[in-house]
């Protein structure tokens, strides 16, 4: 992982956002990190989210929770589950 000071950020901000593009950036101040730039899509891997959402059915929208209960219907019906 690459490492730049705050002050480098206010000399040489784009070649840093660049780098950031490429792998996860850390930002020090006074010699300790207290920053880390990456990619939306290695932050939504971080928190193991992928580009589409997930819900649970307490949490769902009412469209996805009506879909849910109908696959989950149709998985009865047949003698799946």
């Amino acid at each position: 992982m690459k490492q730049f000071s705050y002050s480098d950020m206010n000399r040489a901000s784009g070649e840093i956002l660049e780098a950031a593009l490429v792998e996860p950036v850390t930002l020090t101040k006074r010699g300790k990190e207290k920053l880390v730039i990456l990619t939306a899509e290695q932050y939504r891997k971080l928190l193991g989210r992928s580009d589409t959402a997930a819900y649970n059915l307490d949490d769902a929208p009412d469209k996805v929770h009506a879909e849910l209960m109908h696959g989950l219907d149709e998985l009865l019906e047949d003698g799946q589950v």
